[in-house]
């Protein structure tokens, strides 16, 4: 018998999908899925089977598969997703298949019998049972009528991927448990995608408290052990599971999978953006329909794109009603940044926030303080000859860090200290421009000397985790909190009042077409932490430079609808997303002559298509990186498979740099 067979962690440089399948013999029969041990060159690597073939007529001896790694194979719709995630992302699908397979699956260990495997699996299947029979008869999860309005549109929606738009503490996670309940009395297992794990301890608490054991947490500080015999247990073991993790749980191989929800869609986190590049949301949508099962995308601000398709399907669920009755709307006052005289007493808070502040530390109230840029000052130069500290990797503005006072590039890590005297003029004029949240810091200490403050952001600590950062603001130790987007989201704060958001539209200069969709998130994601009804004060501080910015006034006024005008008529002008499709594609030289040269090459190759709209080449946004000069082009094309047979045609140039359905240009 002969089998085709897709090998793991072989790497190919080119775009071409055409070498990726191999031809083995095996003189039992295999099951498409079978994971099994191949001889490739003179190594043996992990393959998984994709079918059975007729005896192929060639000049050359097949080889024979070494042994069968795993009895049962991976589920038909992880070979199904594999082989479409090839096609869709075109990438070679021996680095797919790695991305399918645990680490150390090629390393020895024990490989279990059937017998084993169905011993192994017959004991937690009776316990589960047991405690599905429990949950039968425990209460239903209380609903209000907004929600289980919402629960019935979605049961209505005839799609399989539906769009759950939900304001912020509308309750959500209510209609989320609703289903995944309804998933564990069929007998089937539940994935529910969250974008940051550290992020969702209450989310995990609340599901473990309905679930218990069978809860399966998967998350990045889990050993290379830990992640591998998660996948077994999932590929062996068939009682109803609640799988709660980022992008990677996506792919564990359950047999029995029921629902997928993807928590917070709109973030970032779910496309990856190392090889091999994909949206674990479209990935999602690809396995819910393969298996035809409901996939629920949650969240407060959708993407454009995502919101325009279920518009388009008929799949939008809205909610738009707080769940809890006591909560309350945020009196929201926006500061015109460039009104000097409302700051009369620090040129980064205005007097109305710093007032707040003072009545909030009276009362016992918190005070969260949002910027979302690091570090003490982006800009340091010298006033007499115009020098800018610029990284050597990168070219980019490195960023003072006045408590250790070093310069630091927050895209490469590189560290310098400060000069005393400019290194081109010689002249002790340095100065530094901008500020970050250590700076932000530092000038609260001043203002409120008994305060109890703190700082979150990606500088903190790396001992400390997030959720340990996370029950100590909860316990109400700290008086106000300084953070990034990472102390901004899902994070329910009891004690929380007042909102103080820095400089709003910092976001919205960046050259990228979904800036101002990232700046509206943002936004509403920090506003979103007060008003929930724990306490009956909630007000918000804007600060901005251009505060009637259309995107700004959205967020202020929760008005998704308006935002969605602006931004969706913007996107069909410019030929964006949902309207177009888009690639990027990039070189990376040791010389700026040579990345040059060959951009231009590929750029002279793309212009015989004449159904794709090509960008000039430009030098990437980060020019100079640590690997050299990167120079790009974007493609954008009304229909995916022009967009896909012009990059496929770039066979002769095996070094680009390819990312389809980019979130970000930059």
């Amino acid at each position: 018998m002969y089998y085709e067979v897709i090998p793991a962690k072989v790497f190919i440089k080119s775009p071409s999908l055409d070498d990726g399948i191999l031809t083995y013999a095996y003189f039992e029969k295999l099951a498409p899925g079978t994971v099994v041990f191949i001889p490739l060159g003179n190594k043996i690597v992990l393959g998984v089977v994709y079918r059975a073939v007729k005896k192929p007529i060639c000049n050359f001896e097949i080889k024979t598969i070494s042994r069968v790694a795993l009895e049962r194979p991976i589920p038909s719709h992880l070979l199904k997703a594999i082989i479409w995630l090839s096609s869709y992302y075109l990438v070679p699908l021996p680095q797919v298949v790695s991305l399918f397979l645990p680490n150390t699956l090629d390393r020895a260990h024990k490989i279990a019998s059937s017998f084993e495997m169905a011993l192994q699996a017959t004991v937690p299947v009776e316990i589960t049972r047991k405690s599905a029979d429990e949950l039968v008869k425990t209460p239903k999860i209380p609903l209000n009528a907004a929600q289980k309005r919402a629960l019935s549109d979605l049961d209505a929606s005839e799609s399989n991927t539906r769009l759950l738009h939900g304001v912020t503490g509308s309750g959500k996670t209510n209609i989320y448990l609703t289903l995944a309940t309804r998933a564990y009395r069929a007998n089937t297992s539940t994935i529910l995608l969250v974008p940051e794990i550290a992020l969702t301890s209450q989310l995990v608490s609340i599901f473990k408290e309905t679930f218990g054991e069978d809860v399966i947490l998967i998350h990045s500080r889990q050993t290379d052990k830990t992640r591998r015999e998660t996948w077994e247990k999932t590929l062996t073991d068939d009682s109803p599971k609640v799988i709660i993790g980022p992008r990677s749980a996506l792919l564990l191989p359950l047999h029995n999978l029921g629902l997928i929800i993807v928590d917070e869609a709109h973030e970032s986190a779910y496309f990856q953006d190392q090889t091999p590049k994909y949206s674990a949301v479209r990935l999602a949508s690809f396995i819910a329909n393969s298996r035809n099962i409901p996939c629920i995308l949650g969240t407060a601000t959708p993407l454009v794109q995502d919101y325009y398709l279920a518009v388009e399907h008929g799949s939008l669920t809205t909610l738009k009603e707080k769940a809890k009755e006591t909560a309350v709307t945020p009196a929201v006052k926006v500061i015109d940044f460039k009104d000097r005289t409302l700051f009369s007493k620090n040129r980064y808070f205005s007097d109305p926030l710093l007032k707040q502040i003072k009545k909030n530390l009276k009362n016992g109230y918190q005070t969260l303080i949002y910027h979302n840029r690091r570090g003490s000052a982006p800009v340091t130069i010298c006033e007499s000859c115009g020098w800018q500290a610029l990284c050597p990797n990168c070219y980019l503005p490195l960023t003072l860090h006045s408590d250790s006072f070093e310069l630091i590039c927050h895209t490469c890590g590189h560290k310098e200290k400060v000069p005393s005297s400019c290194p081109e003029c010689k002249h002790s004029d340095i100065i530094h421009k901008g500020f970050g949240t250590k700076l932000l810091e530092s000038e609260l200490k001043k203002l409120f000397k008994d305060a109890r403050i703190a700082r979150f952001d990606a500088d903190n600590d790396k001992e400390s985790t997030l959720d340990q950062l996370y029950k100590t603001v909860k316990n109400g130790e700290i008086d106000i909190i300084i953070g990034t987007q990472t102390i901004a989201k899902g994070l329910d704060l009891p004690r929380l009042a007042t909102v103080g958001v820095v400089q709003a539209d910092a976001g919205l200069s960046l050259p990228d077409y979904s800036a101002e969709e990232r700046t509206y998130h943002l936004l509403t994601q920090v506003l979103g932490r007060i008003g929930r009804g724990h306490i009956k004060e909630a007000n918000a501080f804007i600060q901005a430079f251009n505060p009637e910015n259309p995107v700004i006034t959205a967020a202020i006024d929760s008005d998704y609808t308006k935002f969605y005008k602006y931004l969706i008529r913007k996107r069909q002008k410019s030929h964006f997303p949902p309207f177009f499709y888009l690639a990027k594609i990039s070189v990376v030289y040791k010389t700026e002559k040579s990345a040059l040269t060959k951009i231009k090459q590929i750029y002279s190759a793309l212009k015989s298509n004449h159904n794709i709209y090509l960008s000039a080449p430009t030098p990437a946004f980060h020019e100079r990186t640590t690997t050299g000069f990167v120079w790009q082009i974007v493609i954008k094309s009304s229909h995916r498979k022009d967009l896909t047979q012009a990059i496929k045609n770039l066979k002769s140039f095996p070094d680009i740099r390819l990312v389809i359905d980019p979130p970000s240009l930059l």
